[in-house]
């Protein structure tokens, strides 16, 4: 990972703009064996050409072979060796929309789901309801009550809402109940070790009314919970790397992994690219560092749908040149983890990784921005975690170490 003793010991100030520019699940894979990805098949002028102008490479996320969750995955863009600081996607959730979660506050992400009348999950994600839909649903949820702990109930965003159980003595070491597959029953909240039985049995009561509660619901009668997790406390981005940095990001989860990091959160207008990239731009005075998250080519790529994943980088190609106005002194393009439409789920491949710095990169040969391009770039194949101290080379905010 960076080494943040040595971050803040070489950290130099300067005027100079990073932007890193996260397309979730960018990476994929060919639907015919010899066929192109849908990145590579994308219609991309703007971004091709910062390909021909920079340097590709390819970053393993968490280690080889390990398929990466979200926060994880994100942790480790910003510099967090995910395996050491390990944090659950509940925290995340809860955090991002601005839910309190003190150490020994337990939380956890909640989606609805769909349930056959034997109780079997036929739909993880309830269709996909619209928040309209879901809003009074957790409403409905948030009336439930549980002696002696306080719950805390609040809807994130269509399907999903987060839960944040307060009390004492409660411990986050709990199993999901999300099985992430159809056709299987949720599974109960297990304790993964003696001492977290108590809570486990706190939630598993919850979760027994919240069903019932839900039980005559077309759609979303069921829910699973998944991510149990605490404030982990991580060290803080801005004071390791010496970065005024800013998170511009539609899904709360992404908000909530830049919040506990110390990343300041603006909010803005809209959910496309041009809307975030407008969100950049008028904050471009104020930070060094700006996180942009793009959610949609990630939903394309777990729906399977292979064509709306291409329309939707082809849509933040064509939004490109507004950011580009901003003149970024370093822009780097990738993303937390690949999500192939051909596997409907995150995976284990390499992500294609662009890093465009006029002052100060060496461009490779690659003319293309595509998965086969980047395995060749000039950059080779490196692990996530050493990305933050690329960044800030090539912005030249380190110094030299030694003599």
């Amino acid at each position: 990972m960076a080494n943040f003793d040595l971050m803040r010991q070489l950290q130099l100030k300067n005027d100079r703009k990073i932007v890193l520019l996260v397309v979730d699940g960018l990476g994929g894979l060919p639907v015919e064996p010899g066929g192109p990805t849908e990145l590579e098949v994308a219609q991309k002028p703007v971004l091709d050409r910062l390909a021909s102008e920079g340097t590709l490479g390819q970053m393993i996320p968490i280690r080889p072979g390990i398929t990466p969750g979200s926060g994880p995955a994100h942790l480790a863009l910003f510099g967090y060796d995910p395996i050491q600081y390990n944090v659950g996607r509940g925290v995340l959730e809860a955090t991002g929309i601005g839910m309190e979660v003190k150490k020994g506050d337990i939380a956890a992400r909640g989606n609805f789901c769909t349930l056959d009348s034997k109780g079997m999950i036929i739909d993880r994600r309830a269709g996909r309801i619209p928040s309209d839909e879901a809003i009074p649903l957790v409403e409905r949820l948030s009336g439930i009550r549980i002696p002696d702990v306080e719950v805390d109930v609040q809807h994130v965003r269509e399907y999903r809402f987060a839960i944040v159980m307060r009390g004492e003595d409660l411990e986050p070491e709990l199993e999901d109940t999300d099985p992430q597959a159809t056709g299987v029953q949720p599974h109960p909240v297990r304790a993964r070790k003696k001492s977290s039985q108590r809570t486990a049995d706190l939630f598993e009561r919850w979760v027994a009314e919240a069903r019932a509660r839900l039980a005559e619901e077309n759609k979303a009668n069921g829910l699973t919970l998944r991510g149990f997790s605490t404030d982990p406390g991580l060290p803080q981005f801005p004071e390791i790397f010496g970065l005024k940095a800013a998170c511009i990001a539609v899904y709360p989860m992404y908000r909530g992994a830049s919040r506990l990091v110390g990343m300041e959160i603006e909010d803005f207008q809209g959910d496309t690219p041009e809307d975030e990239f407008r969100a950049a731009s008028d904050i471009w005075d104020n930070y060094d560092f700006f996180f942009i998250h793009i959610k949609k080519t990630d939903s394309m790529g777990e729906d399977g749908n292979f064509q709306g994943k291409v329309g939707i980088i082809e849509t933040v190609d064509h939004a490109l040149p507004s950011l580009l106005k901003l003149e970024p002194d370093v822009l780097c393009v990738t993303c937390d983890h690949s999500t192939p439409a051909r596997m409907k789920k995150h995976s284990w491949h390499p992500v294609p990784t662009l890093l465009w710095a006029p002052a100060t990169g060496l461009p490779d040969h690659q003319t293309t921005f595509g998965e086969r391009a980047c395995a060749q770039g000039g950059f080779g194949t490196f692990p996530t975690i050493d990305l933050m101290p690329l960044l800030m080379a090539h912005a030249d905010r380190l110094e030299k170490f030694g003599a």
